[in-house]
């Protein structure tokens, strides 16, 4: 059976060249351009020596080495070390982002009841792990994982039950204030078809995005037969 993760802190890459591969960060990692470091990321954006993960007492602390195009966790700048969370999204330059998955996520998913905060278990056909955004559909993983904005929408039509949820309501959870302002009817079909694939990927019988056209979005979400 699958778990949540493994014992030592992991490092999932998303959208990027690296997309679908993880690290255990058993010990000081580097992430850079030059091939000598722990992570390679094959982009000129990417600093030689870029930023370090290190195991402390408190947790993995995460530092900027002066990069040129600078290190980003949840949107904000690393200007100084920072602690990571269970969740937290790293983002290198323009090129590459991580998102951080804690250790202390070890139970395996038979284990994990529906009073968890972030797993949503039971017996229906798809399950999000809101902690390390990860899901499954029949018991089977979304590798690699979904990118932050495809989970967000996702993750509100989960929370809803199967409710619709307008479109202008999936802008506003998915961007930023800032973001949302720009956001496209394009943008956003675009974002949706995205998901719709992935999701796809592991259950191609099952339509689980409906539209209810002029209303919005919901998640036909059923228990397993």
């Amino acid at each position: 059976m699958a778990r949540i993760s493994d014992e030592l802190p992991t490092l999932v890459a998303q959208e990027g060249p690296l997309q679908g591969q993880s690290w255990m960060l058993k010990t000081a990692t580097v992430i850079g351009r030059e091939m000598n470091c722990d992570i390679v990321i094959p982009d000129r954006q990417v600093s030689r020596f870029h930023a370090r993960f290190s195991p402390t007492p408190e947790g993995t602390l995460l530092e900027d080495l002066a990069s040129k195009n600078g290190t980003h966790c949840n949107g904000n700048q690393v200007v100084e070390p920072v602690i990571l969370q269970d969740g937290d999204v790293i983002q290198v330059a323009l090129a590459q982002n991580f998102l951080y998955v804690s250790s202390d996520a070890t139970l395996p998913l038979e284990a994990v009841t529906s009073h968890d905060a972030h797993l949503e278990v039971g017996n229906l056909r798809l399950k999000l792990d809101k902690r390390s955004h990860r899901l499954w559909i029949l018991d089977k993983e979304l590798n690699p994982p979904l990118s932050v904005a495809q989970f967000r929408l996702l993750e509100l039509l989960f929370d809803r039950q199967g409710r619709v949820v307008s479109r202008d309501e999936l802008v506003e959870n998915v961007w930023s204030d800032d973001e949302a302002v720009g956001v496209s009817e394009q943008a956003l079909d675009a974002l949706i078809r995205r998901l719709r694939d992935r999701l796809a990927a592991l259950d191609p019988q099952h339509n689980y995005i409906v539209t209810i056209r002029g209303h919005g979005l919901r998640l036909d979400n059923p228990p397993v037969d």
